[in-house]
Order: structure tokens, then C-alpha cells, then sequence
């Protein structure tokens, strides 16, 4: 997105009327010539992310009223940005942001509590920038493509309150610093509303999605002659659950004597019990392995769409996993037992050993989750 900017801009403008600050992971940086480039942390916010989020608030706060800032935002952004309220550290907003991604929370309740923890999401970015004309153009990772949920809504209003957001960790059952405490006891400003009228010069719009992966994966697969059916573009459960459900409707497929690919999208969530290593697209690809049990008519694809499913940050993170009829012959071969690496969330570690990792590397743009099951009876 951002050299897409540049050069729209770099042949429309008059030298010297462009800046700008690119934010991104460990080794998803493209060149620029002109903007400022951040390497931050993700999925976990680190120093840089606290550096990155300061840069932008003090970006947009130099602008004036004949100014446009056009925020080019992406799921990750929650990380990569971080300004934490006052009296929280970088390790209270570490600590809690992991234990959130370990609970099983959807992303709306993660970032509910991140916005209201913060100093640039929840539509603080767009106040530090007002009153300049502030332009938004969103890629969305989110089931349902809610802006104040893509990036924790650093450009739009929050309907959500503080209230909210304890009462989410404590469902999840996080403790709270005394810093955290504070921050969600009322005694501070809170994040600005959809009404505010600061968002009066604003405007925002979503540029992709995962509906938009879905409709070409299922173009793709009718010039192939698969006949594409379409689950949904925003499933948000348990991965093992969705693998379930998934596993019925190919297994209907196949009775049905359909040639088809069965794709889906969304956000799907794990909650971890075990100490193995995974992502929800490698949990989802190995419980739907386990639920089919080795159907000689049926196989499967489940990724992150930006290249990266889970892992520890690197950029040669598995993006996701394959499966097929030779899945769990392949395990019994080498003595390993699907539903017990299940059990201990090491998706990972279950495909990495019969060779069914999918490894990507980055994919510079992120919509969320992709899930294809092909049938072939």
C-alpha cells in the first residue's frame, strides 16, 4: 500500500508535499524513497512498536487544517502500533495482549481491551490529526470488516467503553496491574465516540478482504472445473470446532458425488492448553485431518493469508498446513499420534515431522484466514 502511495503521489505532487512513516514486521518491509520505515513487533508489541506509535502521533499532529493524511492501514497494526495509557508499562500491555491471543478471545473483545488501554487506537490517531482532512484506506483482517475492529480503530469512533473492557478480562480471567486497574477505572478521558465531531473531516473505506480472496479462489476453481461452495467470509469459532463442521459438509459432498472446493474465511481462535507450538490454521488443518480420518476423496489447504499462521514473529513462520488421504498414514509411519499433538496445541510440530507445513514467507497484505477442501469422489 505504501509504494503503491508513493508513486501515485510522487508523479502528482510537487517535491518536497509528501511524508510519511511505513510501520511494518520483521521481514515484511518493501522499499520507499520517501517515507520514514519502522520494524516493529508482531504479534507481541516490543520498544519499537511504542517508538513507532509516538512517530505517528507526532506525524499527525503536525498537520494543519490544508493538510490530507491518509492512513494506509492493515491488520497487525494493533502490535505494530502500541502508545500505552498513562501508567502502563510496555510489559503490562505485553503481558496482557498475550494472555488475551492464549485465552481464546475473539479479536473484537482483544481489541475492545487494547483501545481502551492506549493513546492511538480508538480513534486517538484521528484526533491527534484533526482538524487536517484524514483519509482512511483499510485492508481488513476481521470477520465482518468492522473498522473499529482492523487495527483497534485508530481513525474511528469506539462504542465501546471501559466497562467493556474489564469486563472482558475478566471473563478471561487476566489480572490486572495497578496500572491496568487505573487505566480502566474512568478517572482518565476516555476514547472518542462515533459522534464526536472530530471524525467530521474523516472517511474511511475498506479496499479489500477476505470476501474478496474467497470470490477469486472460487474463480479460480470453476475455470478448474470444481464447482465452488462458499461457506462463509467471516466464520469466527474454535479452530477445532469450524474443522468439525467443515468436515461434515465435505463428507456430504462426497456422498452427493460432488466435484467441488469448499471454501471459507474468517477469524478462527484457539484456545491453548498444551505447550506444543501452532497457529489456527495448522490447528484447524490437523483437527479436520483427525475428523475425516483419512478420506481417500478429500483434501484440504487452511493458511493465513498474509503468510505467517501463529509462530514466533520470523518471517519464515508456516503460513499454514496441507492435508489429505495420506496425512495420518504418513503420522502411524513414523509413530506419531494426530490427537495427542492436537491436544497439546503442536499443530506445528505434527506437520513439520511428516513434511506438510505450508511456508510461504510473507505475503505483503493480510485478509485474515483461507480454508479450501477440495472434493474429489
Amino acid at each position: 500500500m505504501a509504494q503503491a502511495a508513493e508513486l501515485h503521489y510522487l508523479e502528482s505532487v510537487e517535491e518536497g508535499r509528501l511524508c510519511g512513516l511505513v510501520v511494518t514486521r520483521q521481514g515484511y518491509q518493501l522499499p520507499c524513497k520517501s517515507f520514514e520505515l519502522i520494524i516493529a513487533g508482531h504479534p507481541i508489541p516490543d520498544g519499537k512498536s511504542v517508538e513507532a506509535a509516538e512517530r505517528a502521533l507526532e506525524l499527525a499532529g503536525s498537520a494543519t487544517h490544508d493538510d490530507l493524511v491518509l492512513v494506509l492501514l492493515s491488520g497487525g497494526a494493533s502490535a505494530l502500533w502500541t502508545a500505552p495509557a498513562e501508567n502502563i508499562s510496555l510489559s503490562d500491555k505485553q503481558r496482557i495482549t498475550l494472555e488475551l491471543l492464549r485465552s481464546g478471545a475473539s479479536i473484537r473483545d482483544i481489541n475492545c481491551v487494547r483501545k481502551h488501554l492506549s493513546r492511538i487506537k480508538g480513534g486517538l490517531l484521528a484526533k491527534a490529526a484533526a482538524p487536517a482532512r484524514l483519509v482512511t484506506l483499510a485492508i481488513s483482517d476481521v470477520a465482518g470488516d468492522e473498522p473499529t475492529a482492523i487495527g483497534s480503530g485508530p481513525t474511528v469512533g469506539d462504542p465501546t467503553t471501559r466497562a467493556e473492557a474489564l469486563a472482558c478480562l475478566k471473563e478471561y480471567g487476566i489480572s490486572l496491574s495497578d496500572g491496568i486497574a487505573a487505566a480502566l477505572s474512568g478517572s482518565l478521558p476516555d476514547t472518542p465516540g462515533p459522534d464526536d465531531p472530530i471524525f467530521s473531516s474523516t472517511a474511511y473505506k475498506i479496499i479489500a478482504s477476505a470476501a474478496d480472496a474467497i470470490a477469486a479462489a472460487a474463480r479460480a476453481a470453476e475455470m478448474r472445473g470444481y464447482k465452488s461452495v462458499i461457506l462463509g467470509s467471516a466464520l469466527e469459532a474454535e479452530a477445532r470446532t469450524l474443522a468439525q463442521q467443515h468436515a461434515l459438509r465435505a463428507s456430504q459432498a462426497r456422498d452427493d458425488g460432488s466435484k467441488c472446493v469448499l471454501l471459507s474465511g474468517g477469524e478462527a481462535t484457539v484456545t491453548i492448553c498444551g505447550d506444543g507450538r501452532g497457529g489456527p490454521n495448522q490447528e484447524f488443518a490437523l483437527a479436520l485431518a483427525c475428523a475425516l480420518d483419512g478420506d481417500e476423496c478429500i483434501w484440504a489447504l487452511a493458511a493465513d493469508s498474509d503468510g505467517t499462521d501463529g509462530g514466533s514473529g520470523e518471517s519464515n513462520d508456516p503460513a499454514g498446513a496441507i492435508i489429505g488421504p495420506h496425512t495420518l498414514t504418513h503420522a502411524r509411519e513414523r509413530g506419531l499420534d494426530p490427537q495427542k499433538f492436537l491436544e497439546n496445541n503442536d499443530s506445528t510440530g505434527f506437520f513439520a515431522a511428516i513434511g506438510d507445513l505450508l511456508i510461504t514467507g510473507p505475503k505483503f497484505t493480510n485478509v485474515n484466514d483461507f480454508r479450501a477442501i477440495l472434493v474429489e469422489p
